[in-house]
C-alpha cells in the first residue's frame, strides 16, 4: 500500500512540475498585446485646478476650499458645515481645515481643495485664486505665487484698492517679477466683480 502511495505522490509531483513547466514556456500573447495597447495609448493630460480659496485666520488655522460658494458661506458665516481637519499640516505646524461639499463628502475622495493642497493638482491657464487675511483679499493668478503667499504671508509686487472690496475690504491684486510688467490685472478684476455678482 505505501508503494501505491509513494508512487501517487511522485505522479502528483511530475505532474504539478509539467505544468510550472509548460506555463514557462507559453508565449506571454496577452500581456504583450496589453503592454503595446498601454504603450500605444496617448498620454493624459494633466489635471489642473481653476480656482482655490484659502483663509488665514488670526487663531492661526489654514481655511481651504475649493469651490467659491463653500468659501463665501466661510466668510459670511465663519464657519462650514463639512469639514476635513488635519492638525499641524499646514505652513508653520498650521491645522489645516478643508471645506467640503455634499457632493464632496458622498464621492469620498481627496477635494479640489486637498489635491491643490497636495500639490496633486497644478493650476490651470485659468487660474484664480485669492486668500483672505487680516481684512484684505490677496487675489491671484499663479497658483504658484498664491501658495507661496499662503506660507509666507507676504508678496514683492502688487496693486492694491485700499477700501473697495466687498464690506469696505481691500484688494491686493498679488504680481510677480513677470506679471508686473504688464500693469494693472484688469482680467482678474472683471473676474473678481463677476463670480460676486453670480453668487
Amino acid at each position: 500500500m505505501s508503494f501505491s502511495f509513494e508512487r501517487a505522490s511522485l505522479s502528483v509531483v511530475a505532474l504539478a512540475a509539467l505544468t510550472l513547466v509548460g506555463c514557462a514556456n507559453q508565449a506571454p500573447t496577452t500581456a504583450s498585446k496589453a503592454a503595446s495597447t498601454y504603450a500605444a495609448a496617448p498620454a493624459k493630460a494633466e489635471a489642473s485646478a481653476s480656482e482655490y480659496y484659502v483663509v488665514l485666520t488670526e487663531e492661526g488655522r489654514f481655511y481651504a476650499f475649493g469651490d467659491f460658494k463653500t468659501y463665501q458661506q466661510f466668510l459670511a458665516h465663519g464657519e462650514v458645515a463639512l469639514t476635513r481637519t488635519r492638525i499641524g499640516a499646514g505652513p508653520d505646524g498650521k491645522t489645516v481645515v478643508f471645506g467640503l461639499t455634499k457632493a464632496d463628502v458622498k464621492a469620498n475622495k481627496p477635494t479640489k481643495g486637498e489635491l491643490v493642497f497636495d500639490g496633486k493638482l497644478s493650476g490651470g491657464t485659468d487660474f484664480y485664486g485669492e486668500v483672505f487675511k487680516e481684512g484684505r483679499f490677496y487675489v491671484f493668478d499663479d497658483l504658484k505665487d498664491m501658495k507661496e503667499f499662503a506660507a509666507v504671508g507676504e508678496v514683492p509686487y502688487a496693486f492694491t484698492d485700499i477700501g473697495t472690496g466687498p464690506q469696505g475690504k481691500s484688494l491686493v491684486w498679488v504680481m510677480n517679477k513677470t506679471s508686473i510688467k504688464k500693469g494693472r490685472p484688469e482680467a482678474r478684476i472683471a473676474r473678481f466683480k463677476t463670480i460676486r455678482a453670480a453668487n
